[in-house]
């Protein structure tokens, strides 16, 4: 489902505002180019933002000036025509001057930057030795015997040892510096010590590897938020790394806030991206991770940054799924059937119900309810299961006509008279579309028998499966 809205988009334009008045400088000489517009860019997730922009002069000179300072990180100067960049490092040091390398555009010298000194050395010795490496991957590729396989193998692990030796000794030598504290933060996750042989070194390694992910990397420095490598290791993170359950999730960003919190464009950059990546989540639970977030952060004004409209957007979203958590009870819904005899939600006496919200004239609607209509008949029907089907518009003709076409008469068929709609929006009660977070049709819930909630955005295949599991597991408990 493609996300409601992007928040990071906020972190990219007003960094400055936390930084001290001193202002920048930055001019560059750019052989080879005596006109054109080159840009000032930032890293920023995965992609590479505008800080300013300027006019090359006839000499190929061009400055970038302005009253603020730039937050740290990895900035790089994009050349008239963007057919090619230039990397280099921006910490407390802004008054630049650098000279593009006419032989090597993606190079630049400089003098008088420590950091930037260290980083085209940097540079320059990764080039060389990674071009090594990579001719001892070719090799070994194209080895004939074990000998030489072993021979190229060997090479390639001391190039591979000789280059991490040369960045440790970059961050030992310089560990409070911009360059030391990115290159500890670009070091992968160490592997676990130990071969997984039994289910339990299994176990330990998840939690060594867990343990160590974020080897190298603080929360409370802005300036690993201006890079390439950051969000990507974010995202993984809590997509693969992480338990998939909520309170694991809560608690893991809960502790990371609250360390971003002396590093404002971290803790804005960090929390912006949990809203957006749990507005509507991949799996199903996870909202409540958002709901969180809104109900710890945004509803306290933690997140000052954002506009009306963008706090409209996460507080009418937010209080749509605090109606609807996993685990807790469903909102009741007072319907009447086609002869307009009431039938509530909370009337319907089952081990499970299946709700199902939808309209005859929705096309994904006629594909999906044949197969919960078929498995209703095989199967939920003698297991007690029963389906509180609702209509969402004002189709009534087109809803009777498809009921009695399609023979769905054994189900609890409802629906929401616009009198009773009116009565709802005069007392501002929520309604069902509110208290449901029906945005699309079909839109399907699994409740137990109590009501509650144990599944919801479901397909008929994930509801099927959901219910068989559910069902069985039931099974087991009654007979121990």
């Amino acid at each position: 489902m493609k996300k409601f809205f992007t928040l990071l988009a906020v972190s990219l334009i007003s960094g400055a505002a936390f930084s001290q008045n001193t202002g920048y400088q930055i001019t560059v000489h750019l052989p080879g180019y005596t006109s054109g517009i080159a840009y000032l860019a930032y890293y920023m997730g995965k992609n590479l933002n505008a800080a300013d922009s300027g006019a090359v002069s006839n000499k190929g000179v061009v400055v970038f000036k302005g009253k603020e300072k730039l937050p740290g990180g990895i900035y790089s100067i994009v050349y008239p025509g963007k057919g090619a960049s230039a990397d280099f490092l921006i910490d407390k040091d802004q008054n630049l001057t650098l000279n593009a390398d006419s032989s090597n555009l993606t190079r630049v010298d400089m003098k008088g930057s420590k950091d930037n000194l260290s980083f085209m050395a940097y540079k320059r010795y990764v080039d060389l030795v990674g071009k090594e490496m990579m001719d001892e991957r070719a090799l070994y590729s194209s080895s004939k015997t074990k000998a030489d396989s072993a021979l190229h193998e060997a090479k390639f692990v001391k190039l591979n040892t000789r280059l991490n030796e040369f960045r440790d000794s970059i961050i030992n030598a310089q560990p409070n510096s911009i360059m030391g504290v990115l290159l500890a933060a670009m070091k992968e996750s160490p592997l676990p010590p130990k071969k997984a042989i039994t289910h339990q070194d299994s176990i330990d390694n998840y939690h060594y590897y867990k343990a160590h992910y974020w080897d190298g990397i603080t929360f409370m420095d802005d300036r690993i938020v201006r890079t390439p490598f950051f969000l990507p290791k974010l995202e993984k993170y809590y997509q693969e790394v992480i338990i998939q359950q909520p309170d694991t999730i809560i608690a893991d960003l809960d502790y990371k806030l609250l360390l971003a919190r002396t590093a404002p464009e971290m803790y804005k950059f960090l929390l912006n991206w949990a809203t957006d990546e749990y507005i509507s989540p991949k799996y199903m639970g996870l909202d409540a991770v958002f709901v969180h977030l809104f109900n710890k952060y945004h509803s306290k004004g933690l997140s000052p940054w954002l506009n009306d409209k963008q706090m409209e957007t996460i507080t009418r979203r937010a209080y749509m799924q605090m109606a609807n958590l996993i685990g807790e009870k469903a909102a009741d819904l007072n319907m009447v059937d086609s002869t307009n005899k009431p039938v509530s939600l909370y009337s319907v006496k089952a081990p499970y119900t299946v709700v199902i919200f939808w309209d005859p004239t929705c096309g994904h609607c006629k594909e999906e309810l044949p197969h919960i209509d078929s498995l209703y008949k095989a199967s939920w029907k003698a297991k007690g299961v029963k389906v509180y089907a609702v209509l969402t518009e004002d189709q009534k003709p087109a809803w009777v006509k498809y009921i009695k076409e399609h023979k769905l008469g054994d189900w609890i068929n409802v629906y929401q008279t616009k009198e009773m709609a009116d009565a709802v929006a005069k007392t501002e009660q929520p309604s069902f579309r509110q208290l449901y977070d029906v945005i699309m049709t079909p839109t399907m819930y699994l409740l137990d028998n109590d009501k509650r909630i144990i599944g919801k955005k479901l397909t008929w295949k994930q509801l099927n499966d959901l219910l068989e599991v559910k069902i069985a597991s039931k099974q087991n408990h009654t007979k121990k």
